[in-house]
């Protein structure tokens, strides 16, 4: 069918990833440093990701292609970056249908899950109480959300960064959790025991194909069953094709680092 599609310029795109995250449906990936649309039937024509390349690289033209397949293109976000992301794609849909003068109701999502970069906060005396300060110890937390299943691989916080894979029970029972692990890296969060893992491997492992990673630190608990989490981390780092080092640091229950 004759259909609007998005066209990129390799000469103009210089990789800066923008329009990756700028795309709802998951149609653009970097491919040797250039984005590229590798699945036509995921683009809505619609150009979210135009507004964010700094160069001019993405336009819209008409031509003969597949149509769109929002269903798949829901199956896909799924399977590769959660429930979160099919939310995205559906908020996107509405206004997309909004701005054509169909409007149909779609589900949003949830405002708590939504991705961000987190600031480093200020100093702020006025929030100070009479029982201490509002934040005793700072956050070296710079990311949101940070639960696997939520996270999007596309999300800027992950490339050129140590990747954090953190057990559930580790901030509980480590103090230094902060400053030791989260420091200048970026973290996801999961429990190998209690969480559905399946997707798991498939999340990290995007993460990783998408993403300029150095190294993947797994912080987990003594307990056996966290044991899991690495097992995990190997099986993505494999499933990626990169060569990225992973260490695995145990954490007591006592929270001793071992």
């Amino acid at each position: 069918m004759i259909r609007k599609i998005i066209r990129i310029d390799e000469k103009l795109c210089n990789g800066c990833g923008n329009c990756i995250v700028g795309c709802s449906e998951g149609a653009l990936q970097l491919i040797d440093g250039k984005a590229r649309l590798v699945k036509e039937d995921f683009c809505d024509g619609f150009g979210d990701c135009i507004g964010t390349c700094p160069t001019g690289a993405l336009t819209i033209e008409e031509r003969d292609t597949v149509p769109f397949d929002e269903e798949a293109t829901k199956q896909y976000l799924m399977e590769t970056q959660g429930v979160e992301a099919v939310w995205r794609m559906e908020d996107a849909q509405s206004r997309h249908n909004q701005q054509d003068g169909t409007a149909v109701h779609m589900p949003m999502g949830c405002p708590g899950s939504r991705m961000r970069v987190v600031e480093e906060p200020a100093p702020d005396p006025s929030r100070a109480t009479s029982s201490g300060p509002a934040q005793m110890i700072p956050s070296e937390l710079r990311q949101w959300p940070v639960q696997i299943h939520l996270i999007s691989p596309q999300a800027p916080y992950f490339n050129n960064k140590e990747l954090v894979v953190m057990s559930t029970c580790g901030p509980l029972a480590s103090a230094d959790i902060h400053w030791r692990f989260l420091r200048g890296r970026s973290v996801v969060v999961g429990c190998p025991k209690l969480d559905d893992t399946r997707p798991y491997t498939n999340k990290i492992a995007a993460i990783l194909q998408q993403n300029s990673v150095p190294k993947v630190i797994v912080p987990r608990m003594e307990v056996p069953c966290c044991g899991g989490l690495t097992m995990i981390v190997r099986d993505a780092v494999q499933m990626s094709g990169k060569d990225v080092p992973i260490e695995e640091v145990i954490i007591g229950v006592d929270g001793a680092i071992q």
